[in-house]
Parts: structure tokens; sequence; C-alpha cells
């Protein structure tokens, strides 16, 4: 057995702020995949995944049956007879493997299934956001059920607000010097803790008027100009909400890469903001000249994600 290949995904624009209804961006991330195998037998890695996939099945059988029904037995035998989550997508990395999981499992096993295939009306896309979200719930407590709706569909996703949704185009890569790129922290996030920091914030006034005057208006202009192929006024708006996130979501930006970020700022040679959660994983730069960001941050493990 050999299932279909689920990818990675960016949220490039809109972490935590989706979850207080400003806009988001999230695009399929096609360097990171992962597929549902199956084998009668399983090194060390392969055996932790099945062990984590029954886990994952009595999660499932508790789900309501009036969002979504699985082919329960059919999943039971599939991990009796060896199935594991094949995937070279990083753990706690803010790219969405959890997501990809969910989605390969509601592709395999869902009844009544919605496919990528059919008119994706916007209650189509909400139902699966619905579904993916009390799937994912299982690994961050909590789910917005992007990552899995990202990874299912493998097509840009405009979220206006979190009850509008929209797959969307991007601009074509461009040959050009500047980038969007990963930048490795080589250290483990986890979500549910930072996102427990992030609640807790939000109990306080003035981070809840930061949030709506100044980190979503930067993040609504940084999306307005990326799908547009604005590049100049992109950067600017990056600056910005590079700044207003190094303000203010220090617990979620690991104290060494603090100066490495006002660094950024200060030379305009590259630009950081949060990858997911954050607390570790992957950080998203932007930079005008990447041949030369990749000097400046030689030490660390650049990915290149987007060309403009």
């Amino acid at each position: 057995m050999k299932g279909p290949l689920f990818y990675a995904k960016i949220l490039l624009f809109g972490e935590y702020g989706i979850i207080k209804d400003s806009k988001g961006l999230t695009i399929p991330f096609n360097s990171y995949k992962g597929v549902l195998k199956k084998h009668s037998e399983l090194n060390k890695l392969q055996k932790k995944s099945n062990k984590d996939l029954k886990e994952f099945y009595k999660h499932l059988l508790n789900i309501d049956a009036a969002i979504v029904r699985f082919r329960l037995k059919e999943f039971k035998l599939d991990l009796l007879e060896g199935m594991y989550f094949d995937s070279s997508i990083p753990q706690g990395y803010g790219v969405g493997s959890s997501g990809a999981l969910v989605a390969a499992l509601y592709d395999k096993y869902a009844e009544d299934k919605i496919t990528v295939l059919e008119n994706l009306t916007r209650d189509k896309l909400l139902k699966l956001k619905t579904i993916f979200s009390e799937m994912e719930s299982f690994f961050h407590g909590k789910s917005s059920g992007l990552d899995p709706l990202n990874s299912y569909l493998s097509l840009p996703i405009l979220i206006n607000s979190t009850t509008d949704l929209e797959p969307t185009g991007i601009p074509s890569q461009k040959e050009g010097k500047g980038a969007v790129f990963l930048m490795d922290s080589e250290q483990i996030g986890s979500t549910a803790p930072m996102v427990e920091i992030f609640m807790e914030k939000m109990k306080n006034e003035g981070f809840r008027k930061m949030i709506s005057e100044e980190f979503a208006l930067h993040t609504d202009a940084c999306i307005q100009d990326f799908l547009q192929g604005d590049v100049k006024s992109l950067f600017s708006n990056v600056k910005q909400l590079s700044k207003v996130v190094l303000g203010n979501f220090k617990p979620m930006i690991p104290q060494k890469f603090h100066q490495l970020w006002q660094k950024g700022l200060d030379s305009d040679d590259y630009y950081l903001k949060l990858c997911g959660s954050g607390g570790g994983g992957y950080f998203l730069g932007f930079t005008e000249d990447y041949n030369k960001t990749k000097e400046i941050l030689n030490q660390y493990k650049l990915e290149l994600v987007y060309r403009f």
C-alpha cells in the first residue's frame, strides 16, 4: 500500500492573528511531504509512527459522527497490518507535520469526503476546516484546521476571517535577487504552550489593541502586497510587521535570536517573522538580496521558499 502524497505548508502571514480574525495566507511547501505506507516488518521509527496512529485512531472514535464518519474497521485493520506515516516533514517546526497526517487519513478513511476535484464552495471549505480542526485537536489541544486544509487541497488559501476562506492564486516566481526563506532555529517548538501564552496575553487590553491596530493592519497589508506582486510595498510592510513581532512576541522568539532579528531591522538586509507558533522550529525571512543574506546568516541553515 502506498497512498497519495501530502505536502508541508507555510503560513506566510497571519500567525496568531488568524485566531483573532485577522487575515492569513497559507501556501503549500513541496520540499517536504508525507505518505501512508504499510509494511509487515517495521523499523524503530515506523513502529513509533504505527503506535502514534493507534492513539490517533482512539481520538477518531470520539469525533461526532454528525461532523464526519470514518471507515474505522478498515483503519484498524491497516494498523494491525503495519501501517505508518512516512514523512520528511520536520515535527515541531511550524510547517504542518500533523496537518499532512490528518489530510492523509481523511483522504483514505472519511466517508462522503469532499474532494479537491469538486467545486470548492465556501461552505465546503468551512466544512473541511471544521472536520480538520476536530481531527488535529489531538495534537495541539486546539486547532484551526488550516494546516490539514492546505495540505489536503495543495492550494494557496486566503483566510479573510475564521468563517471566510478562499483558494487563491499567488504571483508566479521571478528569477530575481529577492526571496522568502526559512531559517532553521535548530530547536523544536511546541504549539500548545505558545498558544497558551498568546491567549494569556490577549487578556491584556493593551496587547489586544496592538493586535487589532498594528499586527493585523501590517499583516493584511503584507498579504495584499504579496498577492498583487507589489514587492516594494511588501518589504516596507514586512519590516513593520517584523518590528511589531519582536516588540510584542518575545516569548515566541528564543532569546538567542533577539539580537539577530534586530540586526536585520537595523541593516535592512533581511526581516524575520514567526513561521507558525514560534518557540523554535523555523523562522520566515524576507530579503531583497538572498545571496547576500546567505553570507550574513551563514551559520544557519536557510531554505528557499519563494523568489521575487
